[in-house]
């Protein structure tokens, strides 16, 4: 692993962004939630501890402005959800990076794979009134595609509850969106993986029924039932069955977008900060991942699901409905969205559930081209989030909002997902860049020392803040930085790889061969380290 391929997702600093929050009281509309709690909002956006510099200089502050700032992470929308009520919605920064334009509570975002959720509510009210069944072979209802039998299928058939829990069996896990003015395929082609589909053939790969596979393939399969077994178009049942129900007004899975909802939707964002080209990918996999909606819209959803479970709304689904599409399908499930490797996820019918310590939890991730988004819901509590963002970092700091918000709230059993999380390289970003590279290194030291969360480092740490100082063309900054990092970690390969491959660049190749030499002897198998010795040798005949 090199220095750039080891930290190609760490953000550089760059332009800051407005911070905007939501609109004031006497601009909302009826159905908006209220405006939030100054107190407990403030306490959200600045909940990392004070960085201590020194005895003397007073403490650094990261907040959700600078980490924002940090992370080019242009918007951010919140909605909190407390006692099964949206206890209040806020938008922070911009709708594109580089523009002006304020993100608020309505702008509309692409939920990536929440889109699930939606579409299998859906599908379950189909169910509950008799269009479809759960535990059927599909292809006895499946009129524009079948399912390909195989010997996978020759004794355990697809159904919609294996689909709906991601054990039917099926191939390709996502999917990568078209770009604005590519040629879009029909549902049918991407099933079949026809051109102009730019994903493979959805086919089955193992006997359905057997294990856990994710599959937004699977998916497409479950819309294309839906349209078969009503003869109406995806977008319009789900207006029918779910948004006009629920008063979800600003979702849509039309895809493209049309113009008048364009207008109101944010740009996606790379981790560079670049804009996605176009301003976002169009999803005509709409059911697995072509959702424009908003955190109020999510937060609206959750509730009704959650309440639905205890019988207090049947307005999409009845109480045995919902608690069946709450209900243990698969457990543990391998991927990670909720839970940590102690606390394994499990698998309900679209969302994903929480382990035995935590049984009232559901909800799903979501990543679309520079988008991503998170829904985390306590059934029996009535407490919950949704975070999006038009940033590939969404995510991430979804998992800092959410934990604030826990905190904030009291949510019982919360536990953090094992994931990369906002902490040390943030803190250490700041303090170098406010007091300078000999601070950050102090407060790193005393960082290492204390190995208290959420300031813990690790051998990557330092690694990092190098890769940012040297981007923003401060070479002996990131040689300084290095030079610590293999003072405190001498037997740490990737130190030694990182400083000679930023020597390489710098065009000093006696030193860049020395530290590459050392990273190879540490790791003898570090292919890439090999390979940049030998060019770096015959260059210096």
């Amino acid at each position: 692993m090199t220095f750039r391929t080891a930290l190609g997702k760490i953000i550089m600093i760059a332009l800051t962004f407005l911070v905007f929050s939501a609109r004031p009281a006497s601009a909302q509309s009826p159905g908006d939630p209220p405006p939030p709690p100054a107190e407990r909002i403030h306490r959200i956006e600045n909940g990392l501890p004070p960085i201590k510099i020194s005895d003397t200089d007073p403490p650094l502050q990261l907040s959700l402005a600078n980490l924002m700032e940090m992370y080019k992470v242009p918007g951010l929308s919140i909605a909190v959800i407390d006692n099964y009520k949206i206890a209040w919605a806020k938008a922070y920064g911009v709708t594109e990076a580089g523009a002006t334009t304020p993100v608020t509570p309505r702008t509309l975002f692409m939920a990536g794979s929440i889109a699930k959720t939606p579409t299998a509510a859906a599908a379950l009210y189909l169910v509950q009134h008799g269009k479809l069944s759960l535990d059927q072979n599909v292809n006895e209802q499946l009129k524009s595609w079948k399912v390909p039998e195989n010997n996978f299928t020759a004794q355990q058939k697809v159904t919609l509850r294996r689909i709906l829990s991601h054990t039917a069996g099926t191939t390709v896990h996502g999917f990568p969106g078209y770009e604005s003015g590519d040629t879009l395929p029909t549902l049918v082609q991407i099933l079949n993986g026809e051109d102009p589909a730019n994903s493979p053939a959805v086919r089955v790969i193992h006997i359905p029924g057997t294990e856990w596979n994710y599959s937004g393939g699977g998916v497409l399969i479950e819309q294309q039932l839906m349209i078969d077994v009503t003869g109406k178009p995806f977008t319009q049942l789900m207006r029918e069955i779910l948004f006009d129900k629920i008063g979800m007004q600003d979702s849509t899975y039309q895809q493209p977008l049309p113009a008048d909802r364009a207008a109101h939707a944010a740009s996606g964002t790379y981790s560079t900060g670049f804009t996605v080209e176009g301003k976002w990918h169009i999803y005509p996999e709409m059911a697995a991942g072509g959702l424009w909606t908003t955190p109020s819209d999510l937060a609206r959803f959750a509730i009704e699901v959650a309440l639905s479970k205890h019988g207090k709304s049947n307005r999409v689904l009845s109480q045995s409905t919902a608690q069946e599409m709450l209900k243990p399908q698969f457990d543990p499930v391998k991927q990670i969205a909720l839970g940590d490797a102690q606390h394994p996820d499990r698998m309900g019918l679209g969302f994903f559930l929480g382990d035995a310590t935590r049984p009232d939890l559901f909800g799903h991730i979501g990543d679309d081209e520079g988008f991503q988004a998170m829904l985390v819901m306590f059934a029996d509590s009535g407490q919950g989030a949704v975070i999006m963002a038009n940033s590939e970092n969404g995510i991430l700091f979804g998992d800092f909002l959410i934990a604030q918000i826990a905190k904030e709230y009291g949510w019982k059993n919360y536990l953090p997902p094992n994931r990369p999380e906002i902490g040390s390289g943030s803190a250490l970003r700041l303090v170098a860049r406010e007091k300078g590279i000999p601070a950050a290194i102090e407060v790193f030291r005393r960082m290492k020392k204390e190995n208290a969360r959420p300031y813990t480092v690790n051998q990557e740490t330092l690694i990092s803040l190098a890769y940012e100082l040297y981007t923003g063309h401060k070479v002996q900054d990131a040689i300084a930085i290095l030079d610590v990092e293999i003072h405190e970690f001498p037997q740490y390969w990737n130190a030694y790889d990182s400083l000679g491959e930023l020597y390489a660049d710098t065009g000093d190749t006696q030193r860049a061969i020395q530290n590459y030499e050392k990273s190879v002897q540490l790791k003898p198998d570090n292919q890439g380290g090999i390979a940049a010795l030998k060019k770096l040798k015959s260059l210096n005949k």
